[in-house]
């Protein structure tokens, strides 16, 4: 009879029940397009998945969230398209603090934001992102980019832009470009972590992002 150690026994449970957690919205996916995030160095990042069935879907992101609710993150829909859907991963408590900046405030105001929590906000952005066809320039804030970004490319387009990365940059072009470089660091590290066998619940991390991580 050969024997599994108990070592070997609980991996095969995690990446088990990693994979049937990741039914339909694959690992790969999640690393490629939310690792910042998932580091803590991003109050999110949104991406496309496709979907066959809602109601396995939904279990998908309940399981999502049970795993990575403990390391204070959640997973929910945005919008759904005939065959596909937009996901939002996030850091509630990092949308949170973002969300109290004065110029994020004013931004979603004239926008029609009525709410001053982050949770009232989400959902009026969802409704909107719902029943509107053209793209949403307020996202931005729930992403983490710099509200004078925000409003800069609301404002100008992209005229007088400085750079552009993750996103357009009118404010602090320094800070924004060393972000940028610190995202994709981020990304080409996770992504290498995972194909090493790495999950994802351990790459995630519950608490602010250390820079040896990347060592």
């Amino acid at each position: 009879m050969v024997k599994i150690s108990n070592q070997k026994c609980t991996q095969f449970t995690r990446d088990r029940k990693e994979m049937l957690t990741m039914t339909r919205i694959s690992k790969e996916l999640l690393v490629r397009h939310c690792s910042p995030t998932l580091a803590g160095l991003k109050t999110g990042n949104i991406f496309t998945c496709a979907i066959g069935n809602k109601k396995e879907l939904h279990g998908a992101l309940r399981r999502i969230n049970g795993t990575l609710g403990p390391k204070g993150l959640r997973i929910l829909p945005l919008r759904y398209s005939d065959k596909n859907v937009v996901l939002y991963l996030y850091r509630p408590a990092k949308l949170a603090s973002d969300l109290t900046d004065h110029c994020a405030r004013c931004i979603l105001e004239k926008q029609g934001y009525d709410r001053e929590d982050a949770d009232g906000c989400l959902r009026c952005l969802i409704r909107r992102m719902r029943t509107s066809e053209s793209i949403l320039h307020e996202i931005g804030l729930f992403l983490g980019y710099p509200p004078e970004d925000v409003k800069g490319f609301m404002e100008n387009g992209t005229r007088a832009c400085k750079c552009i990365g993750c996103w357009k940059v009118y404010g602090d072009e320094e800070s924004a470009r060393k972000t940028f470089d610190l995202y994709r660091k981020c990304t080409s590290v996770y992504c290498r972590k995972l194909s090493e066998g790495c999950s994802v619940e351990k790459l995630t991390v519950p608490c602010k992002f250390r820079e040896n991580r990347y060592n």
